[in-house]
């Protein structure tokens, strides 16, 4: 298991055998000092460089969107009321982009400014991610700074849900990379 605090204390376990645990206890940390809801507890496991079973919680809301890789995502709201979520197909008025509220840089701006935008929203942490896999969103592209705890949960739940996560230039995202630091990504739904 790789957890945000202990590969932070120097403590980072051998991941060469194929298959770990990424753990974010608290991702979003500018939401949650700012006392906003924008904040999760990501938990992913990872299989040979591939994300194939995530969960991400909302503490504030009770709510949890889950998948599993070849067999479907998942949400359930505070009340444990669950419903199947799925990407949606982008309409021909352009694109509902999501994008994060304390990261936004002048290349991610230059990266939206090339597409047919209907709808921008702002959301933090791994949210951004399940507001694509349940088809509120089309696209979540990101030119910040990231680490794998930040993102294999909610890869996984927008795989399970149809979408897919590339780098910038279409090539697969993988984990296990050094210091297990991300390059930029493309989030998209159907």
């Amino acid at each position: 298991m790789v957890a945000e605090e202990e590969a932070a204390a120097g403590a980072v376990p051998d991941v060469s055998g194929g298959l770990f645990w990424l753990v974010d206890p608290l991702d979003g940390t500018k939401e949650f000092i700012q006392r906003r809801g924008d904040f999760t507890v990501n938990i992913g496991l990872v299989r040979d460089g591939a994300p194939v079973l995530g969960v991400v919680h909302t503490p504030v809301d009770g709510m949890v969107w889950a998948g599993i890789v070849g067999d479907g995502a998942r949400e359930e709201d505070g009340d444990g009321t669950r419903r199947p979520i799925a990407v949606r197909k982008p309409g021909p008025d352009g694109l509902t982009v999501v994008a994060s509220k304390s990261h936004r840089n002048p290349e991610l701006e230059a990266y939206i400014a090339t597409l047919k935008v209907k709808e921008s929203v702002s959301r933090g942490s791994a949210l951004k991610f399940c507001i694509v896999a349940r088809g509120e969103a089309d696209i979540y592209p990101r030119t910040g700074p990231t680490m794998e705890w930040d993102t294999a949960a909610g890869h996984a739940v927008l795989v399970a849900a149809g979408g897919s996560l590339t780098a910038f230039d279409g090539s697969p995202f993988r984990y296990a990379k050094p210091e297990f630091r991300n390059g930029h990504f493309i989030a998209r739904g159907g």
